[in-house]
């Protein structure tokens, strides 16, 4: 973890520590950023101790992260481009815009409310748990259609730019442009594309989906189906949180999930093991 740090700080040119804390994690920047150096970080930890690497996914920002993992981009290039498309949002959608999330409609009742509301479907992270983003006033509309289409939840999430939506198509371009400049291989295992829910093979595939996924909805839970109908049965949820690995365990019936937070990479370990045997 400490090279993990010391490289970030080395390219970035900042103190990572604040990058962390109430009043930083305001920013998108200093989020984005954060997602990837902690998911890179915890990721070495494990392959250090010998955890098997069969494939690699990750959820918008964090397919960054996938694309290290398996070999795709060197962590030097994700984190500038990464800071790119951090700033890029942020100075595109300041304010007026964000995301919310709606549990308890499936993905045609949510896709329906959606284009009413003149909002966007953003992640399909679960059959019924949606996320979506617009315009302030976009979003509370399409709440209120989702509370009174039967919704079990419709709620405002903390964030501050429209992500996965058409709204963000210049970030694409000018991810598109610096990637020109960045060299990209073809991935070692098996990477999991945002846009496509589909298993990534080439370096053109990979950066395709590294340009595309701020500016198309996240498939999620297809790309978690993909990984379970490929045979995988123990996934690894970077830190921090655990809502995916919870996800996995509520749709996944015979898969173990566990989040790289709440267990020592040893303890992780033993678990894919005694899950392997």
């Amino acid at each position: 973890m400490v090279d993990t740090l010391r490289e970030a700080r080395s390219v970035l040119d900042v103190d990572i520590d604040t990058l962390d804390g109430p009043e930083a994690l305001r920013s998108t920047v200093n989020v984005q950023l954060g997602l990837l150096i902690a998911g890179v970080a915890a990721m070495r930890a494990l392959l250090e101790k010998g955890m098997p690497l069969d494939a690699a996914a990750g959820l918008s920002v964090g397919a960054f992260g996938a694309a290290v993992a398996c070999g795709a981009i060197q962590f030097a290039d994700a984190l500038r481009l990464v800071r790119l498309r951090a700033q890029a949002m942020r100075d595109l959608y300041p304010s007026g815009f964000g995301m919310a999330a709606i549990s308890g409609l499936d993905e045609r009742r949510v896709s329906a409310l959606v284009s009413q509301a003149s909002a966007f479907m953003a992640n399909i992270n679960a059959p019924t748990q949606i996320v979506i983003c617009g315009a302030e006033q976009a979003l509370h509309t399409a709440m209120a259609l989702a509370r009174q289409a039967g919704a079990r939840s419709a709620q405002r999430l903390p964030v501050s730019v429209p992500s996965h939506s058409p709204l963000l198509s210049a970030v694409s371009q000018k991810l598109a442009l610096s990637m020109q400049d960045i060299e990209v291989a073809a991935p070692r295992i098996p990477y999991i594309s945002n846009r496509r829910a589909r298993a990534v093979h080439d370096a053109d595939g990979v950066r395709e989906d590294l340009i595309l996924n701020v500016s198309n909805p996240v498939r999620w839970h297809d790309s978690v189906t993909l990984l379970y109908e490929l045979g995988v049965r123990f996934f690894v949820e970077m830190p921090p949180g655990r809502v995916l690995s919870d996800l996995v365990q509520q749709n996944f019936p015979g898969a173990r999930a566990l989040s790289a937070e709440d267990a020592r990479p040893e303890v992780i370990l033993s678990s894919y093991q005694s899950v392997m045997r």
